[in-house]
């Protein structure tokens, strides 16, 4: 089977990440498993667009890559096999989306904009994530899956590099954060790729920035480059 590329990005050390981020412990859990393997930018202050795409090459074709947060607990000790029997039926998959898009949608799971949020109607939603709350953590169940999407959550994305390599799909590096997830979406779709979700437990420690200054910034810039 094809090897797992977990890519992620934190701010803090290496240190601090391998004993107190999330992700640093999921990997830690994982080591038995020796078909995955990560690649952790430290201390960063670029965007992740930037650094998603240096794993999209060559060097790469042959694996599973896996762009997450460092925020995100993988839950899913089985996940190397969930993806291989994921990526047998889509080429870009995740644990959250939406099965249509429509005009001027500001977030995989929202159909109105800022500052009145609407979520879409459940039928048109699909996956699971579990978050960490005060009270403990939380499943938050969007809608039935697997399931063909034309959206997906940031939060956990997975494809094999080759099809990214021969459809020419790459994340946009003018998003640095928000709305990342929204275009690498758009293009993998208009490339002609096949969008999914899949039943993978994770667990994310936050719930976005939606409204805030650099979101509505990254709002404007997504509504011009896809004219709408």
């Amino acid at each position: 089977m094809a090897s797992v590329l977990v890519v992620a990005a934190t701010k803090y050390d290496k240190l601090y990440f391998e004993r107190f981020m999330y992700l640093g412990l999921a990997l830690k859990r994982l080591s038995y498993d020796k078909s995955i393997e990560a690649s952790i930018i430290f201390e960063s202050r670029v965007g992740l667009p930037g650094i998603y795409n240096a794993y999209v090459s060559e060097t790469n074709r042959d694996k599973i890559v896996v762009f997450t947060h460092a925020d995100v607990y993988i839950d899913d000790y089985f996940v190397s096999l969930r993806l291989h029997e994921a990526l047998q039926k889509f080429d870009v998959v995740g644990v959250a989306g939406n099965r249509r898009r429509v005009p001027r949608q500001p977030a995989w799971a929202f159909v109105t904009d800022w500052p009145q949020f609407q979520w879409d109607q459940g039928e048109n939603l699909s996956g699971a994530v579990c978050h960490f709350q005060d009270q403990g953590s939380q499943v938050s169940p969007y809608g039935p899956f697997p399931a063909a999407c034309q959206l997906l959550d940031g939060v956990f994305l997975a494809a094999r590099v080759g099809p990214l390599l021969d459809h020419n799909v790459r994340f946009d590096e003018r998003f640095p954060f928000e709305f990342y997830d929204l275009d690498f979406c758009r293009t993998a779709v208009a490339a002609g790729l096949k969008l999914g979700t899949w039943p993978i437990a994770i667990t994310h420690a936050s719930g976005g920035s939606y409204g805030s200054p650099e979101w509505r910034r990254c709002r404007d810039l997504y509504y011009q480059k896809w004219q709408e």
